[in-house]
């Protein structure tokens, strides 16, 4: 069984769809006893770390968040709260995987922020989550913010610069694309995570 941690940061609804679509158990919940019930875990995220991080503190979520030992994912402002720091708004985040997130700068490279659209990641070693997708797949994105290239990284975007875009820290995953918006390789990702352990 899935659990999805609502934090009123999340695009909920999306990776509810998506998991239907797959034919897989899950619920919503914020509360720390229901979701220590779950097998897997997701943590959606569309927002600002800020007010992410107060969420997930006001429902005491933050410190439970890093104690847990089954498979997690994060996903897009999910995935970047998993790191120690925030530039936006200068927010201290769980710590979980090392680095710093930061706003990109426009560039003729990065003509527009935030970086919108489908765009590829490039595999960065071997991982389970990735089973059966290409290498310079396409994803959907949109963000602001990104995380620098980290020991963690499984995989790798361009924008301007080259950005963590999937990361994986013992049964932690993070991914900064929507896998829920991305598609049939967004769905087989998904699968994937499921199919972990």
């Amino acid at each position: 069984m899935i659990g999805i941690i609502d934090y009123d940061a999340g695009n909920i609804r999306s990776v509810v769809n998506a998991l239907n679509r797959l034919g897989v158990p899950h619920f919503v919940s914020n509360d720390r006893k229901e979701l220590s019930k779950a097998s897997k875990i997701i943590l959606p995220g569309v927002g600002e770390a800020r007010s992410a991080m107060d969420s997930l503190r006001a429902v005491k979520l933050d410190q439970w968040l890093k104690e847990q030992t089954v498979p997690f994912l994060g996903i897009c402002l999910g995935m970047q709260v998993l790191f120690d720091h925030s530039t936006e708004r200068d927010t201290p985040c769980l710590g979980v995987i090392g680095g710093t997130i930061q706003l990109f700068q426009r560039t003729s490279a990065a003509p527009k922020v935030p970086h919108m659209g489908w765009n590829t990641v490039t595999l960065a070693g071997k991982t389970p989550l990735f089973n059966g997708i290409r290498s310079d797949e396409y994803f959907y994105f949109v963000h602001s913010y990104y995380a620098p290239l980290v020991r963690a990284v499984i995989g790798t975007t361009e924008y301007g610069t080259i950005f963590t875009s999937a990361a994986h820290q013992d049964n932690f995953y993070g991914v900064q694309f929507h896998p829920e918006k991305s598609g049939e390789a967004g769905l087989h990702l998904l699968k994937n995570f499921v199919e972990l352990c």
